[in-house]
């Protein structure tokens, strides 16, 4: 049996390990929170940070395999470790381009992965010296994730809104809509592909509010999504499962925004919408397994679960049994005690075969699921 260690104990984790029961797999946790998420469905939960090199190798020494459920580990450990044999997924070359986004970026320009045009700041003065640039998007190079660390510059007054640290500054896109693709490669280098999703924001969190899937795209722009996206991941030669996010505009060209190499919310639906949910597609991977069936069982619509604007404090559902009621409606609550406005409190996924039936059944959910405190 296999000893495999996930680095992260929030609810990523949890649900890779609540698919790891279909498995014969001794599972690790290391994370700082005793009472995160995932403590109690692993075999064994270890206290520790993981973004301390000492507390990161320790860990993953004595294990067979290390995956993520976030970038922001140590890489320098896991590179360690995998000179001494531990399998990474994805590799730590992988994550030590993803986890800092002027990294990434150059990553795409080296590669000729189409992408909107960026510059680099490493300070304030820098970032105000690009007022010609405007507008853009200023983001910081490491340490954001769900739409923090992202600050939106439409003009030179917003300037002073920007980060004075290394970021990248990419210049605003005329997005018709943002694209999901989710791509798995197995250790022997084979890929499978889930159907892309459309993303729908959520404008003042920078957080997604819903997505369809299947994205309702032409076929031209369907195969200009999949070329790229596995241009991008075959590029890192590593075996993984990887989330790449792209910009659809107006003219029909595609950009790469950026790529998480773990299970992303965006994959979300994949648990009760598709035959292989991205979860279990890690452990296929991680195993040496075949690569799942990516296909969709019934077209769906996912839905964020969000605390309520003017709400902080130990958490209340209001019309969680009127959601119930829904049919073919998957309810994922996270099991956090506490929710403040904006957090992620869990999801819903809603299965049909009509796009409208979905996109009413996503309003119900949205205007009368509230998480209050």
């Amino acid at each position: 049996m296999q000893k495999v260690g996930i680095l992260g104990g929030g609810q990523l984790g949890r649900m890779l390990l609540q698919a790891a029961a279909n498995y014969q797999v001794e599972t690790f946790v290391l994370e700082n929170d005793e009472a995160c998420p995932a403590a109690h469905l692993c075999h064994h939960f270890v206290k520790g940070d993981i973004r301390d090199f000492d507390t990161v190798y320790a860990f993953g020494k004595a294990l067979d395999a290390v995956t993520i459920e976030i970038e922001n580990v140590n890489v320098e450990a896991l590179e360690k470790l995998e000179t001494e044999g531990v399998s990474i997924y994805p590799k730590p070359s992988v994550l030590r381009i993803i986890k800092n986004k002027i990294l990434q970026k150059e990553y795409y320009k080296t590669h000729g992965i189409p992408t909107a045009a960026f510059v680099v700041t490493q300070n304030r003065a820098e970032l105000e010296a690009q007022a010609s640039f405007l507008p853009a998007v200023h983001k910081i190079g490491e340490g954001g994730y769900d739409g923090r660390g992202v600050q939106l510059l439409p003009d030179a007054d917003a300037l002073r809104l920007g980060f004075d640290a290394p970021s990248v500054l990419e210049k605003m896109v005329g997005v018709r809509k943002e694209i999901a693709q989710m791509v798995a490669i197995s250790r022997d280098g084979k890929t499978a592909l889930y159907p892309p999703v459309e993303m729908v924001f959520n404008k003042d969190l920078n957080l997604l509010d819903y997505q369809l899937c299947p994205a309702p795209i032409a076929e031209g722009s369907l195969w200009k999504i999949e070329a790229i996206a596995i241009s991008v991941v075959r590029h890192f030669n590593s075996p993984g499962l990887f989330a790449v996010e792209l910009f659809l505009d107006a003219n029909g060209d595609v950009l790469v925004n950026e790529t998480a190499p773990r299970v992303h919310n965006s994959g979300h639906h994949t648990i009760e919408g598709h035959y292989c949910s991205q979860f279990d597609m890690v452990w296929r991977i991680i195993l040496g397994h075949p690569l799942g069936n990516t296909k969709a069982i019934l077209p769906s619509v996912m839905v964020n679960v969000i605390g309520s604007e003017g709400h902080s404090g130990p958490v209340v559902y209001e019309g969680l049994n009127q959601v119930l009621t829904i049919d073919n409606a998957f309810v994922h609550l996270y099991g956090k005690q506490e929710t403040k406005p904006g957090r992620k409190m869990g999801h819903v996924t809603i299965l049909s075969e009509e796009k409208q039936d979905l996109i009413h059944k996503a309003n119900i959910v949205k205007q009368g699921l509230r998480v209050v405190s």
